[in-house]
């Protein structure tokens, strides 16, 4: 029998992280998101825009508090609230809180001032969606994530770990990026796992802070070093008998040039001895490393709350709402910033991924060097809507082109050459009505 949520489609964006000090506070994907609002604002769809949590960067703003923080934003971003007025007239528009804008259930002027502007603010953790004869949870997901989980939901002195880390080193990068050879620290909020942070910023200070004339006079060095392993590792061979011809070739080559060719072979001999040296050491040093990490792993030593799982513990509450909620067969969430769909004991897991720059880490063809973050944008949207056999879950992808060209350097871009990343969105999925499923595993 048809219900009125047949024809309801369901839009869900989140983790834009909009606002900030100083620097934080440009969004790159503003046009886009303004064209992706215009587009709802002209729909003649029943629908319903959802922005699952992280919409704004409160955290990130360390120098106003409570509702000035909407004041801020008001006065920074005012086409976006004039076009969030002009899609709410049309379209229902509902905001739920996440971590870095928990404030957002912690003072009811909010719900007051986004009104104003046709936003409905829930203040609630999660909220449930009737379509068809199923339901979707929506909720952030920061409250699976010891780093981020809010105890004391609603007060707005809550701090867990984030908030310290999103104070103290977010927003102080905002205030610091300026200050570099290129605007590169504003993007400390595309990092993910935050424990890349160091290694990202030892890539951008090798790629981007160095000064020029010593990051190219130290390159020749790298590669002397890896020439300086496959030569030992060519000696090697030589010594044992089982493979001569390269060091007589080389041999009877450099013979050609007295004196000069002399030199060289020394120079290559010296070149092996180092090389020689660093494999006797390297390879040790490289089971004791893997030995040791496979110890660490068994004992779950590193499994503390600084490591988040971005899977496991989605997919065991999904399991308990599916089983508590038998019409709920979809959970919806962001706070990973990783866009995926899973299927979740007969149910869909749906991540929304982000607004935010992504930045994939790339070894270079040296592998000593630094790795490189390769940039690009998703920009996901996660379309949920009824169909004849079920619940139609697929992504649509607002167009943003990358910017490496921009923001890598030529070595950068030279060292990854051919390894630039492919970022695609999950295949379209439909969710079977729960009576087709208890059915069909009746069957079986």
């Amino acid at each position: 029998m048809a219900t009125d949520t047949d024809d309801r489609v369901y839009y869900v964006i989140s983790d834009l992280h909009i606002g900030g000090d100083e620097q934080l506070e440009h969004v790159e994907f503003l046009d886009e998101l303004l064209e992706f609002l215009e587009r709802l604002e002209e729909t003649d769809e029943d629908a319903e825009l959802i922005i699952n949590g992280d919409a704004f960067g409160l955290w990130e703003f360390t120098t106003v508090e409570g509702i000035e923080k909407f004041d801020v934003l008001e006065r920074t971003y005012p086409e976006l609230f004039e076009q969030l007025r002009a899609t709410g007239e049309n379209v229902r528009i509902t905001l739920l809180p996440g971590n870095h804008d928990h404030e957002l259930a912690a003072y009811d002027e909010y719900v007051e001032r986004f009104a104003e502007y046709n936003v409905e603010l829930t203040q609630e953790k999660w909220i449930s969606r009737e379509i068809g004869e199923q339901a979707i949870h929506f909720e952030h997901g920061h409250q699976h994530d010891a780093n981020n989980r809010i105890e004391d939901w609603g007060n707005p002195h809550a701090t867990p770990l984030g908030y310290y880390y999103n104070t103290l080193v977010t927003s102080r990068a905002g205030q610091l990026s300026d200050r570099g050879r290129y605007n590169w620290m504003k993007d400390v909020q595309a990092v993910t796992p935050t424990e890349r942070m160091p290694i990202w910023l030892l890539s951008k200070y090798f790629y981007r802070e160095m000064n020029p004339l010593l990051r190219y006079s130290i390159v020749p060095f790298l590669l002397l070093f890896n020439i300086s392993l496959l030569l030992a590792v060519l000696a090697g061979l030589d010594l044992a008998g089982i493979w001569s011809m390269p060091v007589d070739r080389t041999e009877a080559f450099l013979g050609q040039f007295g004196t000069a060719g002399t030199a060289a072979w020394f120079f290559l001999a010296l070149i092996v001895a180092v090389g020689g040296l660093l494999l006797l050491v390297g390879i040790p040093l490289y089971f004791i490393r893997r030995d040791l990490r496979k110890t660490i792993d068994r004992f779950g030593v590193f499994e503390t709350e600084l490591t988040v799982d971005p899977q496991q513990p989605y997919e065991e509450a999904a399991r308990e709402i599916f089983s508590e909620q038998p019409e709920t067969t979809i959970f919806c969430y962001g706070h990973t910033h990783r866009p995926g769909i899973r299927e979740v004991d007969g149910g869909l897991l749906v991540n929304t991924g982000t607004w935010l720059k992504r930045l994939h880490r790339r070894d270079g063809i040296i592998g000593i060097l630094p790795p490189v973050f390769y940039p690009s944008y998703q920009l996901p949207a996660v379309r949920i809507s009824a169909e004849e056999g079920g619940v139609a879950v697929e992504y649509e992808r607002m167009t943003k082109p990358s910017p490496a060209s921009e923001e890598l350097t030529r070595t950068e871009r030279f060292f990854t050459v051919g390894r630039e990343p492919e970022p695609d969105l999950p295949d379209r999925y439909v969710v079977e009505p729960p009576r087709q499923k208890q059915v069909a595993e009746t069957t079986e």
